[in-house]
């Protein structure tokens, strides 16, 4: 009973975009604004909200929040789990499923419309020790977080730095990493970071 056919939803959007009267000025702002609102290759995260969009379904249209567990509940097709998904994974996920089922040919579209914040802890040798934050939209390397907490100080031993890493399991991991081999291009490994993880560098002995 769901199932609606839309055989002429193609050619009837592409009639209005065709006859549409030219955008403000304005209206493009605000539509740049949404096409660099959302990466499509980040990673979606418990606690981001997220619009998503049906064309021509209102009724299914929703912005909620993304569950501790990394799903959502979407009309007719329910739980949805978005563990690990990029925006652009869960983006065709949720169309393969509305189309499986109920939709013929939907459009979806997902929008994070909040991040929610990540950070990391770099503690010990740096200038600056503290919170680091992730750019709202990418990832975070080692180095990456050692350079916002403004670099080694002068006594820091970059052969031993520590990170420390605590899975949602609570299961906890530390891992000892030659941050000086990272900064020389010795090795291939870049340690992307995880929210919460904390890196610690400790002091030379002299």
């Amino acid at each position: 009973m769901f199932r609606r056919l839309h055989f002429f939803a193609f050619f009837a959007f592409a009639s209005i975009s065709l006859g549409a009267p030219a955008k403000s000025d304005a209206s493009r702002n605000d539509a740049s604004k949404n096409d660099l609102s959302t990466k499509l290759d980040y990673v979606l995260q418990p606690s981001d909200l997220i619009r998503v969009q049906v064309f021509q379904e209102e009724d299914l249209n929703r912005e909620v929040r993304i569950s501790q567990e990394n799903s959502v509940n979407l009309p007719l097709i329910g739980n949805v789990d978005l563990s690990g998904k990029t925006a652009r994974q869960a983006e065709e996920m949720i169309r393969a499923l509305y189309e499986r089922d109920y939709l013929v040919h939907p459009q979806v579209n997902l929008i994070v419309v909040e991040y929610v914040p990540r950070n990391v802890f770099v503690l010990g040798s740096v200038s600056k020790p503290g919170v680091v934050l992730f750019p709202r939209e990418q990832g975070l390397t080692l180095l990456d977080a050692i350079s916002r907490a403004e670099s080694f100080n002068r006594l820091a031993d970059k052969k031993h730095v520590t990170l420390k890493r605590t899975y949602p399991d609570g299961r906890t991991e530390t891992f000892t990493i030659n941050a000086e081999d990272l900064a020389k291009g010795d090795t291939t490994e870049t340690w992307p970071l995880q929210p919460n993880d904390v890196i610690t560098v400790p002091e030379r002995i002299l």
